[in-house]
């Protein structure tokens, strides 16, 4: 079983639903009407959060479950727990500055560098 993968799938998915409710929250407060995608700098930072975590989420889901099933449970678990903090990071500072985005996104590209790797690496030993 894989619980701490899933559970850290779960956070994941949490924590990317909480940047939708912040994209809402910004549309109201800066007046930027449906269905506009862009028109107050606040509402675009918080857009592109949102949608730079989805963007992501194809790349980070399955390296973190591959890593799980080839290598560890508990390390994907951790590697991926990064990736939240990182993406946590990346929201924080984007929300204030775009300037301010690269730590968490660096954060969140190493981690998911890492499981994409390590699972590569794990499914390319197995076949030789």
């Amino acid at each position: 079983m894989y619980h701490l993968t899933a559970l850290v799938t779960l956070l994941a998915i949490a924590f990317y639903f909480s940047t939708c409710i912040n994209v809402a929250r910004s549309r109201d407060k800066s007046g930027v009407k449906v269905p506009a995608m862009s028109g107050h700098p606040d509402f675009d930072r918080a857009f592109r959060i949102q949608m730079n975590t989805l963007e992501w989420m194809p790349i980070f889901l399955p390296a973190l479950w591959l890593f799980a099933i080839y290598i560890s449970d508990a390390i994907a678990a951790g590697i991926g727990a990064v990736w939240i903090i990182g993406r946590i990071v990346y929201f924080i500072g984007y929300s204030k500055a775009a300037a301010k985005r690269s730590p968490g996104f660096a954060i969140q590209a190493l981690a998911a560098t890492a499981l994409w790797a390590g699972a590569l690496g794990a499914v390319v030993l197995r076949m030789v």
